[in-house]
């Protein structure tokens, strides 16, 4: 597949070159259209940058009471997922002339879950990452060192319960990983404006630590 063929809704800036590429990866059984929101909010955060939410990356829907609904299913099916996504994002940073590190990837379910396992795959292709009620297939052997994580989860997701985020941010914690983790009471497994609000402040004021560590 050409990554270009990927049918994508573009929110791009008035008359101006990105500085910026955020990419959004829809849950299992969804649509690009599902994440607009959470585009249309980044792009008014973000005025110089380009918000694209490609169609399909994710994969099929699959059991919707299991983690395999939120892409946590057959390794090698996720790993093909990975690749693609790889060679999309590639494409499209250098389609728009916009460096790894100023690169974000976010995703809700299964594209939270994808987009965890492509920072394990290719450490640095997206230099942010936010992860909307998803989690690892399989734990990293090793912390990213140059992709920052946010994770948001809902208290009450019965798809990926919380109880799985937390580990998997303790893990990530006992890896020495730039992590962040946030909980909203009383949600379950959805892309809630409180959590969207709270992934704008995470990026609007967090400090990567490998740009401490180079100071």
């Amino acid at each position: 597949m050409n990554p270009l063929d990927t049918v994508t809704i573009e929110l791009l800036p008035a008359g101006a070159t990105p500085r910026q590429l955020f990419v959004l990866l829809h849950d299992a059984g969804g649509s690009a259209a599902d994440m607009l929101e959470l585009g249309n909010l980044l792009g008014g955060a973000f005025p110089e940058a380009a918000v694209l939410i490609p169609e399909g990356l994710t994969g099929p829907h699959a059991d919707a009471a299991g983690a395999a609904a939120a892409g946590l299913d057959d390794a090698a099916a996720l790993a093909g997922r990975v690749e693609a996504l790889a060679a999309y994002l590639r494409a499209q940073q250098q389609r728009f002339e916009v460096l790894q590190s100023d690169t974000a990837l976010a995703g809700f379910g299964a594209g939270a879950s994808l987009a965890l396992a492509l920072s394990d795959a290719h450490d640095g292709l997206a230099g942010r990452l936010l992860s909307f009620g998803g989690g690892y297939q399989v734990w990293p052997a090793r912390a990213p060192a140059l992709t920052t994580l946010h994770l948001l989860h809902g208290q009450n997701d019965e798809v990926v319960p919380l109880a799985r985020t937390r580990s998997d941010f303790d893990h990530l914690m006992e890896l020495g990983a730039d992590a962040t983790l946030d909980v909203a009471r009383s949600l379950g497994h959805e892309l809630h404006p409180a959590l969207m609000d709270q992934a704008v402040t995470r990026l609007q004021t967090c400090v990567p630590l490998r740009a401490w560590k180079a100071v």
